[in-house]
């Protein structure tokens, strides 16, 4: 099974990921951030587009790495990645389901000034950060046209990151139930 944590930058994903694992057994993270990673190392560099995402390969690599590591280990992978791209989720999410790898699709949500001064204020990645900053308005018109509609969605505005365990609590009651 793949748990999949999305939103844009600033909602909790990395911090939730973190203990959503804690609590559920045989669970591993894997961030789909380091397949981009490892396509933007390839020398000479692919064809830049502004987010590895945007490369034809990534999506399909996404699938295949995470049905590889789940037929080696088995259980759960804690996926936190943002995919907003309607196209770039079919893609991901039917690729997954051709491998009988079922997902559970959360979106942690924050409203736009709860995330603009999360990423204002992000020491490990940098105070506003235009990266990610340039997202919260694609992630706002992808929320209120479908995003939230397709997932279970789990309200991180009010919480601090100490309190991001409320949230995995109810990412992991919902998975185990």
């Amino acid at each position: 099974m793949i748990v999949w944590l999305n939103g844009t930058h600033g909602a909790g994903k990395t911090t939730t990921s973190a203990l959503v694992q804690q609590l559920i057994p045989d669970s591993r993270v894997f961030d789909a951030e380091k397949v981009g990673e490892t396509l933007m190392d390839i020398t000479p560099g692919l064809p830049w587009t502004g987010n590895f995402q945007h490369w034809p390969p990534w999506r399909p690599l996404v699938v295949e790495t995470a049905r590889r590591v789940l037929d080696y280990t088995g259980g759960t992978l804690v996926m936190p990645m943002t995919v907003l791209i309607e196209q770039y989720w079919r893609e991901i999410s039917s690729g997954l389901a051709q491998h009988a790898i079922p997902v559970r699709h959360f979106v942690l949500h924050a409203d736009q000034n709860t995330l603009r001064g999360r990423i204002a204020g992000d020491t490990v990645l940098g105070p506003s950060s235009p990266f990610r900053l340039q997202y919260l308005e694609p992630y706002a018109e992808a929320a209120r046209t479908r995003l939230h509609a397709e997932a279970e969605v789990v309200d991180t505005t009010h919480l601090t990151p100490a309190q991001a365990a409320q949230a995995a609590q109810q990412i992991a009651e919902a998975v185990k139930s």
